[in-house]
Protein backbone atom coordinates (compact mmCIF):
# COMPACT_ATOMS: atom_id res chain seq x y z
CA UNK A 1 0.00 0.00 0.00
CA UNK A 2 1.11 3.56 -0.74
CA UNK A 3 0.36 6.79 1.13
CA UNK A 4 0.10 10.35 -0.10
CA UNK A 5 0.29 13.64 1.83
CA UNK A 6 -0.44 17.10 0.40
CA UNK A 7 -0.16 20.35 2.34
CA UNK A 8 -1.76 23.69 1.44
CA UNK A 9 -2.13 27.09 3.09
CA UNK A 10 -5.34 29.12 2.90
CA UNK A 11 -5.73 32.73 3.98
CA UNK A 12 -9.11 32.03 5.62
CA UNK A 13 -9.74 30.94 9.22
CA UNK A 14 -10.08 27.19 9.97
CA UNK A 15 -13.85 27.52 10.51
CA UNK A 16 -14.25 29.04 7.06
CA UNK A 17 -12.07 26.42 5.35
CA UNK A 18 -13.93 23.68 7.23
CA UNK A 19 -17.22 24.95 5.76
CA UNK A 20 -15.73 24.66 2.26
CA UNK A 21 -14.55 21.08 2.78
CA UNK A 22 -17.68 19.84 4.56
CA UNK A 23 -20.83 21.51 3.20
CA UNK A 24 -22.43 20.21 0.01
CA UNK A 25 -22.93 23.59 -1.64
CA UNK A 26 -19.22 24.34 -1.32
CA UNK A 27 -17.92 20.81 -2.04
CA UNK A 28 -19.64 20.75 -5.41
CA UNK A 29 -17.79 23.88 -6.54
CA UNK A 30 -14.29 22.43 -6.10
CA UNK A 31 -14.68 18.64 -5.92
CA UNK A 32 -12.85 16.83 -8.69
CA UNK A 33 -9.95 17.85 -10.91
CA UNK A 34 -10.18 20.88 -13.18
CA UNK A 35 -12.29 20.16 -16.25
CA UNK A 36 -14.67 17.82 -14.39
CA UNK A 37 -18.06 18.53 -12.86
CA UNK A 38 -20.30 16.58 -10.48
CA UNK A 39 -23.83 16.05 -11.87
CA UNK A 40 -24.69 13.17 -9.51
CA UNK A 41 -23.84 13.04 -5.84
CA UNK A 42 -24.80 12.47 -2.26
CA UNK A 43 -22.09 14.55 -0.68
CA UNK A 44 -21.96 16.11 2.72
CA UNK A 45 -19.02 15.73 5.04
CA UNK A 46 -20.92 17.33 7.94
CA UNK A 47 -21.85 14.03 9.59
CA UNK A 48 -20.81 10.38 9.52
CA UNK A 49 -22.43 8.29 6.82
CA UNK A 50 -22.23 7.17 3.20
CA UNK A 51 -21.34 9.48 0.33
CA UNK A 52 -20.72 9.25 -3.42
CA UNK A 53 -19.98 11.44 -6.40
CA UNK A 54 -19.97 10.96 -10.15
CA UNK A 55 -17.51 13.23 -11.90
CA UNK A 56 -17.88 13.78 -15.65
CA UNK A 57 -15.36 15.18 -18.11
CA UNK A 58 -15.98 17.13 -21.33
CA UNK A 59 -16.10 13.90 -23.36
CA UNK A 60 -18.85 12.49 -21.14
CA UNK A 61 -16.66 9.94 -19.34
CA UNK A 62 -18.01 9.17 -15.87
CA UNK A 63 -15.86 8.56 -12.80
CA UNK A 64 -17.73 7.31 -9.75
CA UNK A 65 -16.20 7.23 -6.29
CA UNK A 66 -17.91 6.44 -3.00
CA UNK A 67 -17.20 5.86 0.63
CA UNK A 68 -18.23 6.49 4.19
CA UNK A 69 -17.52 9.57 6.30
CA UNK A 70 -15.71 8.08 9.30
CA UNK A 71 -15.20 11.16 11.45
CA UNK A 72 -16.13 14.84 11.58
CA UNK A 73 -14.39 17.13 14.08
CA UNK A 74 -15.25 20.77 13.24
CA UNK A 75 -13.16 22.78 12.48
CA UNK A 76 -10.21 20.40 12.84
CA UNK A 77 -10.64 17.37 10.58
CA UNK A 78 -12.76 15.17 8.37
CA UNK A 79 -12.07 11.54 7.47
CA UNK A 80 -13.67 9.30 4.87
CA UNK A 81 -13.13 6.10 2.96
CA UNK A 82 -12.64 6.18 -0.81
CA UNK A 83 -13.28 3.58 -3.50
CA UNK A 84 -13.52 3.96 -7.26
CA UNK A 85 -16.27 2.13 -9.14
CA UNK A 86 -15.69 0.29 -12.40
CA UNK A 87 -17.88 0.50 -15.52
CA UNK A 88 -20.22 -2.12 -13.96
CA UNK A 89 -20.52 -0.02 -10.78
CA UNK A 90 -18.47 -2.50 -8.75
CA UNK A 91 -16.53 -0.71 -6.01
CA UNK A 92 -12.79 -1.32 -6.02
CA UNK A 93 -10.00 -1.10 -3.45
CA UNK A 94 -10.81 1.03 -0.44
CA UNK A 95 -8.43 3.74 0.71
CA UNK A 96 -8.76 6.43 3.39
CA UNK A 97 -8.66 10.23 3.24
CA UNK A 98 -8.17 12.63 6.14
CA UNK A 99 -8.21 16.41 5.87
CA UNK A 100 -6.69 18.14 8.91
CA UNK A 101 -6.89 21.89 9.51
CA UNK A 102 -4.73 23.88 11.92
CA UNK A 103 -4.53 27.62 12.47
CA UNK A 104 -1.42 28.89 10.70
CA UNK A 105 1.14 31.00 12.47
CA UNK A 106 0.56 34.51 11.21
CA UNK A 107 -3.05 33.81 10.20
CA UNK A 108 -5.01 31.59 7.91
CA UNK A 109 -5.17 27.81 7.88
CA UNK A 110 -2.80 25.00 7.03
CA UNK A 111 -4.51 21.97 5.50
CA UNK A 112 -2.91 18.54 5.41
CA UNK A 113 -4.62 16.00 3.17
CA UNK A 114 -3.57 12.40 3.76
CA UNK A 115 -4.74 9.71 1.35
CA UNK A 116 -3.55 6.36 2.66
CA UNK A 117 -3.78 2.69 1.68
CA UNK A 118 -3.62 3.41 -2.05
CA UNK A 119 -2.88 0.20 -3.95
CA UNK A 120 0.40 1.27 -5.62
CA UNK A 121 2.66 4.14 -6.68
CA UNK A 122 0.72 4.74 -9.90
CA UNK A 123 -2.52 5.18 -7.94
CA UNK A 124 -0.73 7.56 -5.57
CA UNK A 125 0.58 9.63 -8.50
CA UNK A 126 -2.89 9.78 -10.09
CA UNK A 127 -4.48 10.81 -6.80
CA UNK A 128 -1.79 13.40 -6.15
CA UNK A 129 -2.55 14.96 -9.53
CA UNK A 130 -6.31 14.89 -8.89
CA UNK A 131 -6.11 16.26 -5.35
CA UNK A 132 -3.64 18.97 -6.40
CA UNK A 133 -6.03 20.11 -9.13
CA UNK A 134 -9.03 19.99 -6.79
CA UNK A 135 -7.19 21.92 -4.06
CA UNK A 136 -6.21 24.54 -6.63
CA UNK A 137 -9.94 25.01 -7.32
CA UNK A 138 -10.64 25.17 -3.57
CA UNK A 139 -7.94 27.81 -3.07
CA UNK A 140 -9.33 29.98 -5.88
CA UNK A 141 -12.84 29.63 -4.50
CA UNK A 142 -11.82 30.66 -0.98
CA UNK A 143 -9.78 33.62 -2.29
CA UNK A 144 -12.66 34.79 -4.52
CA UNK A 145 -15.17 34.56 -1.67
CA UNK A 146 -12.84 36.60 0.54
CA UNK A 147 -12.60 39.33 -2.12
CA UNK A 148 -16.40 39.44 -2.48
CA UNK A 149 -16.78 39.99 1.25
CA UNK A 150 -14.39 42.94 1.40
Amino acid sequence: MTDLTIERHFSAAPERVFDFISKTEHLLTWWGPEGLWVPEHDMSFEAKGPWYSVMVNSEGQRFKVSGHVTHVDPPNSIGFTWGWHDENDRRGVESHVTMRLVPAQGGGTDLTLSHVDLPDDEAAQNHESGWTSSLRKLSALIENKAKEEV
